[in-house]
């Protein structure tokens, strides 16, 4: 998710704590005014640090697991990792304790292992394997929306920000009696999840009920909300600012923090759930086009699943094209 124009930075605060966003560099000078001072009136909706968030409210909404009780809890047992990686988790888990985010466990039914999965800037992001788990709970058929019916909605639209919650899933509260499930083992101890933990089954649909429920009367007029992905868009740019007090509002009231450096206020387009939208509509993602002049032909008949996939992305585009190109072709022919 991202915007598909040149950006600039702007400062909410001053020195010495200088918080900023971005905001896009095609807006005229009086709708940057404008946008410039609501942000900077509305800078309580942003979490700069993980200690920031309140969180949502667990009268509003908890996640629970629903084990099914014919499974058996399973034990793993503990990973034994080099010193770099394990220092990675020893300092992961010393900020997971510190924000609240785990607790200290004893006795555990299940018992999870971490597993560190490399960024791209070289250090390593510690994850929970929750899968056995996960395969104990029953899915959650809550439907999340048709992600070509919010694209679709987007055509039109003159101004759009990109929004995007701050740990989203973290905002949610494991219910209680569920938190232990959670327990996972490293050298420092056992710990449990406090809150909803990512790549926990059925998470994406609590959080989707979560954001239909807060964004209810905005949702296909002036925003569009995928999970944690939210877009305020508006038809008229100099409605934008009202728009966005609206969504700023329900954020507000029920808790939820955004992410500034994830954020992008004021632009024509950008990326949206892997599409690329404008108030023209649907475009190809350009790095996707790139990609694939960049690629090597197949060397077999059958292809390789590396270009199907790559084609697959932009199969609405090309399809449509040949289906124009078929109509023009027979009417050559009849003709």
């Amino acid at each position: 998710m991202g915007p598909a124009e040149e950006v600039k930075t702007i400062e909410l605060t001053q020195q010495p704590d200088i918080r900023t966003v971005k905001i896009g560099t095609l807006l005229d000078s009086q709708l940057e005014r404008m946008l410039v001072a609501f942000l900077q009136e509305n800078i309580i909706v942003f979490a700069w640090d993980a200690t920031d968030m309140c969180g949502i409210d667990p009268e509003i909404m908890v996640h629970r697991l629903n084990v099914d009780p014919s499974m058996r809890p399973v034990k793993q047992k503990k990973r034994v990792f080099g010193s770099e990686k394990s220092r990675a988790i020893k300092e992961e888990v010393e900020k997971l304790l510190k924000i609240n985010y785990i607790r200290p466990m004893q006795y555990p039914e299940w018992l999870a292992i971490v597993v560190l999965v490399p960024k791209a800037n070289g250090k390593w992001r510690m994850c929970v394997d929750l899968s056995y788990l996960n395969k104990a709970c029953p899915k959650d058929s809550y439907p999340l929306p048709r992600i070509n019916a919010l694209i679709d909605s987007t055509s039109g639209c003159e101004l759009m920000s990109f929004l995007d919650a701050f740990q989203g899933y973290n905002q949610i509260r494991l219910v209680d009696e569920d938190q232990e499930k959670t327990s996972f083992v490293t050298d420092q101890g056992i710990f449990c999840y406090n809150v909803m933990p990512f790549g926990l089954k059925n998470a994406g649909a609590t959080y989707q009920r979560l954001v239909n429920n807060m964004f209810r009367d905005q949702i296909g007029k002036n925003m569009e909300v995928y999970i944690d992905d939210m877009l305020v868009k508006s038809k008229r740019r100099e409605n934008h600012t009202q728009d966005l007090q609206a969504c700023f509002g329900i954020l507000q009231r029920f808790g939820m923090m955004l992410n500034p450096a994830k954020c992008t206020f004021g632009v024509h387009g950008g990326k949206f759930l892997g599409f690329m939208i404008s108030q023209r509509g649907i475009e190809v993602n350009p790095k996707k086009i790139k990609a694939i002049l960049k690629m090597q032909p197949p060397q077999k008949r059958s292809g390789s699943p590396k270009v199907d996939g790559a084609f697959g992305s932009i199969k609405p585009f090309y399809l449509t094209v040949i289906r124009q190109g078929a109509h023009i072709f027979q009417g050559v022919k009849e003709n």
